[in-house]
């Protein structure tokens, strides 16, 4: 087995982040910072290498073993229910899954509910609880605007700050689950580089804290 633990970050901001709690935790890797269009920087001395992948590819990355360890939103992981450990709540990239609609609508249980979204399996399961009887539409973008159409009743989606849906004539109906990044991890590289995994956990885990 590879002695370099490998790192998937995801690209853009929230990955920016996550580099700079790694850097903090002793695990910097400076070439990362240069302006190029590389994807995959390396620290031989500390034996870490990073590399920078789309963020719903993260666990996919890690759950296959190309990389150890990873950052992946909660909602992927809710989603696509990869077969990984799930190390650190990262208390970044904080938002959350909700339901929206427009804000006269009102739910009629005798109707099934037309339910727009990008997240399918989330939606399926946050109805089934409630036993809800659904029609899931899935969709990859702009999911707001589905109501407004008329192709659905309401939308399961990510809400930050409410922007969208405010701009939109939407509300936020339901709170569906807290989203935040998590730390995650390959099950058999945390067999077998448990030392310099738990390591990480520990020191980044006093940063979240703080």
């Amino acid at each position: 087995m590879d002695n370099m633990l490998n790192v998937a970050l995801p690209k853009g901001r929230l990955g920016e982040k996550v580099y700079n709690m790694f850097e903090k935790a002793g695990f910097e890797c400076p070439s990362i910072k240069e302006n190029n269009r590389k994807l995959i920087f390396e620290n031989k001395e500390l034996g870490v290498r990073y590399f920078w992948v789309k963020p719903s590819d993260v666990a996919i990355y890690v759950e296959r073993g190309a990389a150890d360890i990873g950052v992946a939103g909660k909602d992927i992981l809710l989603e696509y229910e990869p077969d990984v450990y799930e190390l650190l709540d990262l208390n970044i990239g904080k938002c959350r899954m909700a339901v929206a609609a427009k804000k006269e609508f009102r739910d009629d249980n005798q109707k099934t509910l037309i339910v727009a979204t990008k997240f399918s399996n989330i939606a399926q399961q946050y109805y089934l609880s409630k036993g809800r009887d659904i029609d899931i539409i899935h969709l990859n973008g702009s999911i707001e605007i589905a109501p407004i159409l008329k192709l659905s009743d309401v939308i399961v989606d990510i809400v930050e700050t409410g922007t969208t849906l405010k701009e939109n004539d939407l509300e936020v109906k339901e709170n569906i689950v807290p989203i935040s990044a998590r730390l995650i991890a390959n099950k058999t590289s945390y067999k077998f580089k448990s030392d310099k995994i738990n390591k990480i956990v520990n020191e980044i885990g006093t940063q979240t804290e703080a």
